[in-house]
């Protein structure tokens, strides 16, 4: 099958470009520029129309991965409608260009990338029916939720299916010894936020990948949550992450006093967020995390935090 990744260079991108390769996949990257692409690449800006539609003709694919997004490094959370605005815009104007110019190329498969931590609040896991985050949404949420529901509106209309991936980590994210969240973790910046209740899904990059593989040779369609199987709350894990990285353990700060700070959407991310359960996706894609916590994905080759 000839597979165009639409984000090839970002950090799910460069995990499942080899991994398509390796497993008999014929694989052409889709990326703004060439610079940190490897293998065959078609460039183009994907809220170009015309410019996507030439590239996606060329690419000819039978099917299609749409993994576009334009995130800051390190966004900050009090200004997070700022920073996500181009990748809202990809998720949604890029999004339907992506699928128009697949569509006259040919594609029969779409997949997309999506989020397993923009369920509505509420106490257990979260499985795909639960309602998103339609109610008292954070403000600075608000337009990045919105991006996320016409990205599976669109999806969904081109008969393909969405992998809601939770906290991504893995080499290129905030979460890699270089990332910006564990610099932050280092430097002592991030406190335990009121009782740091949020529930905290993480996908390790590889995992995502080998999911996407699978989804492939399916016919699922819809919503999958693609997490591992072990929650977390940010009380739990900011603790042992800090030790992990033999950082200063990590202060605690009331929510009130730190929604001065970072923001409603910050302190709802540090004590609000719900957690998200992969019974389905492993019942409707035969998959399975390789890492089944954190932990195990943080000690992995290559991806230690003790490395920094």
């Amino acid at each position: 099958m000839r597979v165009l990744v639409a984000g090839s260079t970002g950090v799910i991108g460069s995990r499942l470009v080899p991994l398509l390769d390796a497993v008999g996949h014929e694989v052409v990257g889709l990326a703004r520029s060439a610079d940190r692409a490897t293998g065959r690449i078609v460039t183009a800006d994907a809220l170009d129309r015309d410019g996507l539609a030439r590239a996606v003709a060329e690419a000819a694919p039978d099917a299609v991965v749409n993994l576009l997004t334009a995130i800051p490094a390190a966004p900050d959370p009090r200004h997070l409608a700022r920073d996500f605005a181009v990748t809202n815009r990809l998720r949604t104007e890029g999004t339907r260009n992506l699928y128009e110019a697949a569509e006259r190329a040919g594609a029969t498969r779409v997949l997309a990338q999506g989020l397993a931590y923009a369920y509505q609040p509420a106490g257990g896991l979260a499985d795909e029916d639960a309602p998103l985050w339609t109610d008292h949404t954070p403000k600075q949420f608000a337009p990045v939720l919105r991006a996320l529901m016409e990205l599976e509106r669109l999806t969904a209309g081109a008969g393909g299916l969405v992998l809601r991936f939770g906290h991504l980590y893995g080499p290129g994210s905030a979460y890699a010894p270089d990332g910006s969240f564990t610099a932050q973790v280092r430097a002592g910046k991030v406190p335990v936020v009121g009782g740091g209740h949020a529930t905290l899904s993480f996908t390790h990059a590889d995992d995502a990948a080998t999911a996407l593989v699978a989804a492939l040779d399916k016919d699922a369609t819809g919503a999958l949550n693609v997490v591992d199987d072990t929650p977390v709350t940010m009380g739990e894990f900011l603790p042992e992450y800090a030790e992990m990285l033999d950082a200063p353990a990590p202060k605690r700060a009331p929510a009130a006093l730190a929604r001065l700070a970072v923001g409603s959407w910050g302190v709802a991310f540090m004590n609000g967020l719900r957690g998200a359960g992969n019974t389905r996706a492993r019942l409707r894609l035969d998959w399975r995390p390789r890492y089944a916590s954190w932990q195990d994905g943080v000690g992995s080759p290559g991806d230690t935090a003790r490395a920094a």
